[in-house]
């Protein structure tokens, strides 16, 4: 009891001090707790910032090596492309250094052989020469020939006018012109005159014109003198090395006789006649207008368009359309759609009445 009487007559000092105490805390904690919070900030920031640089120090590491890395990268491709480079452009050099090595020798071999032309022509000389000796051996023949018969000629000229002049010969009695007593021979045209017949008057002949043709002369000469036509002396040409034809299959490519083109083969008419055909096959396709839509009687009452060709006014051919394309309303029995056996399905019996998505009739 004593001690609670006590600390009742001290509850008012402990009361004080207790504020006193608190009020002094309270002014000492803002100052406490910022000076906690710099200490912190403080802390917290070196801390981040050494983290930073540790961070920095590592990624320029990495960067050192991908950058280290990937340069050596480019530097392996660098120089792969420079030795590909060089290696094709020795290469190349190579082979110009081949095909100019064997183009050359292509064209001294089989385009400008010496010895080989030396020898062709040496043939073609030949050739010419023996040639030119039958053709100079047939001209002196043809010319001795014309001589011959010009002598002839004249020599049938004078036999004729020596038998025309017959009656100046002289007789027995009476000397003729040509055989003067005051000559000491007679005329030769006096020995002629007595050689001769006298010309009988007859009915004068058409004589007909000398004309050289062909088989006369041919037919007199020989072989020496005219020989026939030969041919050169063949080249012995050889196969070039190397990826190239035959000569024997581009001589036939070459010469290969001409195909008839399009256009010549082609008649003047044919637009004529490819629109009679078209005008033709329309025809007989056209059975009617309207599309065939079985199990409907959606376009039944819908009147009917005459075609162009069967509303002209000259009147639709009858040919292929009295038989059995005309139709005739009058025949019909009655106008009722067709009636099957089997039920119909839905999806016919809908058929023209419906719109599909794209807003067409189905």
């Amino acid at each position: 009891m004593a001690t609670l009487a006590r600390l009742q007559a001290r509850s008012t000092f402990i009361g004080h001090q207790y504020y006193y105490r608190n009020s002094v805390v309270d002014v000492f904690r803002k100052k406490e707790y910022d000076a906690a919070v710099k200490i912190q900030s403080w802390f917290r920031g070196c801390q981040i910032r050494a983290y930073i640089r540790y961070l920095q120090r590592v990624v320029i590491v990495l960067q050192k090596w991908w950058r280290g890395y990937s340069a050596r990268k480019h530097y392996q491709l660098i120089v792969k492309l420079a030795y590909y480079t060089m290696k094709m452009n020795i290469y190349n050099a190579m082979a110009v250094r081949i095909q100019r090595r064997w183009r050359g020798y292509r064209i001294r071999k089989y385009c400008f052989n010496y010895f080989y032309l030396k020898e062709y022509l040496r043939a073609v000389s030949e050739t010419n020469d023996t040639i030119r000796e039958a053709l100079e051996e047939f001209a002196d023949m043809k010319e001795r020939e014309e001589k011959k018969a010009d002598l002839e000629r004249e020599e049938k000229k004078r036999d004729y006018q020596a038998r025309k002049m017959h009656y100046l010969l002289s007789t027995k009695q009476i000397p003729g012109i040509y055989n003067s007593p005051f000559r000491k021979e007679p005329d030769p045209w006096e020995l002629r005159l007595q050689k001769a017949k006298p010309l009988t008057h007859r009915r004068s002949q058409v004589k007909p014109t000398r004309s050289v043709q062909l088989s006369s002369w041919l037919a007199c000469t020989s072989a020496r003198s005219f020989p026939r036509s030969e041919f050169l002396p063949p080249i012995d040409r050889k196969q070039c090395q190397g990826p190239f034809r035959d000569i024997a299959e581009v001589l036939k490519q070459r010469y290969k006789p001409l195909e008839p083109t399009l256009r010549s083969e082609e008649p003047i008419n044919e637009l004529k006649a490819a629109r009679e055909d078209f005008r033709r096959q329309e025809w007989t396709k056209n059975i009617h207008d309207n599309m065939f839509l079985p199990f409907s009687s959606y376009h039944k009452n819908k009147t009917y368009i005459p075609s162009m060709h069967s509303s002209s006014k000259y009147g639709p051919n009858s040919h292929g359309r009295q038989c059995f394309r005309d139709e005739n309303p009058k025949k019909w029995i009655c106008d009722k759609d067709f009636q099957t056996v089997l039920p119909a399905f839905d999806l016919f019996s809908k058929y023209g009445k419906l719109y599909s998505k794209a807003g067409q009739i189905l």
